[in-house]
């Protein structure tokens, strides 16, 4: 398993196209070899494939607009063709599986899957805490529906681990549980912080994490990864509340490479 750099995390330093240059030299300084797109200023798919082998960088997955992948498959396609880019990631379904937006996401992209899988790509889906709740018209959860739907080959999930325990799942569990489906898998770590709102009362919120510099069982997670035959494990830290998010990335790295011998 290769470990990568979600640009997700630097989006606010990558706005414009020299911010998202300076960005890509500085993670493959601190040693990473391949990076998610997601976030970033808008860019010509060749010169950002030429930069990244310039600095040996691979450009694995990205998050792209869904409304571009389903009305402009084939431009999509050859998009990510130019990056040598083989998955076409979806950061979310619109709605968030609320009222008929699950219904609605399943029924308007077979075409989109099938057209993706027949390019030689492969379309991944990037889950949050609510695909982890209960469809009321099944009784299932919504990450079962969605795979229920598509096969392996066909539909990938991008795990998020971080959302996996927000959602009151075991990480490792469901990483094995979809092996063949999570070719990439975002880490994160989690803390909870206990406070006291406008009123007074104890209150407590889940954070994201340097990794770790958490509560997740990281260990277990990794020897997951290893076993279901994860292809890339990307650091993807949504907010660092403060914190330079290049110094949380660089920590990231280099305690998953020291800890468990990746690269």
């Amino acid at each position: 398993m290769i470990i990568g750099a979600q640009f997700y995390t630097l989006r606010n330093f990558c706005k414009t196209t020299e911010g998202l240059d300076e960005s890509l030299k500085k993670v493959a300084d601190m040693g990473y070899t391949a990076v998610q797109l997601s976030g970033v200023c808008e860019y010509d798919a060749e010169w950002v494939a030429e930069r990244c082998r310039e600095y040996g960088l691979k450009i694995v997955i990205t998050h792209f607009n869904y409304d571009k992948i389903l009305n402009e498959t084939d431009a999509t396609i050859e998009f990510h063709k130019k990056m040598d880019c083989p998955y076409i990631g979806l950061g979310m379904a619109k709605g968030g599986m609320m009222d008929d937006s699950f219904d609605k996401f399943i029924a308007e992209i077979p075409e989109v899957v099938e057209k993706i899988s027949a390019a030689g790509l492969k379309f991944m889906y990037h889950n949050h805490n609510h695909e982890f709740a209960i469809n009321p018209k099944t009784g299932n959860r919504f990450i079962d529906d969605l795979c229920a739907a598509y096969p392996a080959d066909k539909l990938g999930i991008t795990m998020d681990t971080y959302w996996v325990q927000a959602g009151g799942a075991d990480p490792a569990q469901w990483i094995m549980k979809l092996k063949g489906r999570n070719n990439v898998v975002h880490f994160k770590d989690m803390n909870m912080y206990l406070y006291r709102d406008a009123d007074g009362k104890a209150q407590r919120q889940n954070r994201i994490a340097t990794i770790g510099e958490g509560n997740m069982n990281y260990d277990a997670i990794i020897e997951a990864c290893l076993k279901a035959d994860v292809e890339y494990g990307f650091v993807e830290l949504d907010d660092c509340y403060g914190a330079d998010p290049f110094e949380c990335m660089k920590k990231s790295y280099d305690f998953l490479t020291s800890r468990y011998g990746l690269k």
